[in-house]
């Protein structure tokens, strides 16, 4: 194993090694703006692999997809003998416009923090999300929940005007769901008032401990839980908050469903974002993509087939919010 190996890393390797070997033999193409990183990535993973089912290579090579999506020439002799590909890209530093370096790989991992990697994508031919997604997501957020308010502190306002358009009315339960650092907490707490509950849901402890310390806990209940298996009875609440969910769900369609299961029919969705989708995709240097579910024309079906009845629809530099009704009816 390789000198200075972080705890993380191996984990990250261990699991991707375990997946592939059933593949086993196969070429394994680690790309990556950093060849250093790449390498030792690379070399890490191919240690991983057991010795009775080593893949033909593993390799690191800077720059594997060009700017117009196809495999460069230079890297297609690493290609051979290989009786099966697997692309594997380490996401650092800024993306680029649409993210060509990301498009033929089955494995897009986070690693702006080498000694931190962490999967963001993984081809459902190679894993399940249940097998990993959970894991992952508690991974990439725990390490940022300390900063998390310091970084994103100005939203407070926003957050509160978003918990007004839902209109939550005294004597309501209301759910944050993804409450992270419970910044809506407040708002909701203050709106439902002391007849009413709160409950906030995030399904990483680092996130629900920065709220506790922040006193966002005061008169909400903070549970650990997954967004995608609530620990909560059918039809329990009256309004459901969600800020920056859906686009982390596995399975928007499955998660949608799973936030009607438990609101009462003519309860209240609010998807909501402080600031909006195209503002937020130039943030982290990409543009958007016609197939993505926060879409109107892709949310508006997908809410329609989780028993939902999309009531409004708002997306602009500051801020993405939308509100839908439960129908009583998944389609």
């Amino acid at each position: 194993m390789l000198v200075g190996v972080s705890q993380r890393l191996t984990e990250v390797t261990s699991f991707l090694a375990e997946i592939l070997t059933p593949r086993a033999p196969l070429t394994v193409i680690v790309d990556g703006g950093d060849h250093g990183a790449a390498a030792r990535f690379a070399s890490c993973l191919a240690a991983a692999f057991p010795p009775s089912a080593r893949a033909w290579k593993v390799d690191a090579v800077l720059g594997l997809t060009g700017p117009s999506g196809g495999v460069l020439d230079s890297a297609m002799n690493v290609l051979e003998p290989a009786t099966d590909r697997v692309i594997v890209y380490l996401r650092s530093g800024a993306r680029g416009p649409a993210g060509e370096g990301e498009r033929r790989a089955q494995v897009v991992i986070d690693n702006n923090d080498p000694q931190w990697p962490v999967i963001r994508e993984l081809h459902p031919r190679l894993a399940g999300p249940e097998r990993w997604h959970l894991a992952e997501s508690q991974a990439f957020f725990a390490p940022r929940a300390a900063g998390w308010d310091e970084k994103f502190g100005d939203d407070l306002p926003a957050y509160a005007r978003a918990v007004a358009a839902a209109g939550p009315a005294p004597g309501e339960v209301a759910l944050d769901v993804g409450c992270g650092t419970g910044r809506a907490l407040p708002a909701l707490v203050a709106a439902v008032g002391p007849t009413g509950q709160v409950i906030g849901i995030d399904c990483t402890h680092d996130m629900l401990a920065q709220a506790r310390a922040r006193g966002r806990d005061r008169g909400a209940a903070l549970v650990r839980a997954d967004a995608s298996h609530l620990p909560l009875a059918d039809a329990t609440a009256d309004v459901v908050f969600a800020a920056g969910l859906v686009h982390h769900l596995p399975d928007p369609a499955a998660g949608l469903t799973e936030l009607g299961r438990v609101t009462r029919p003519g309860g209240r969705l609010v998807l909501f974002h402080p600031t909006g989708r195209a503002a937020l995709a130039a943030r982290h240097g990409r543009e958007l993509r016609p197939d993505e579910p926060l879409n109107e024309d892709n949310l508006r079906p997908l809410l329609t087939g989780a028993g939902w009845a999309l009531s409004s629809y708002e997306d602009d530099d500051n801020r993405f919010l939308a509100i839908a009704v439960r129908t009583g009816s998944t389609g």
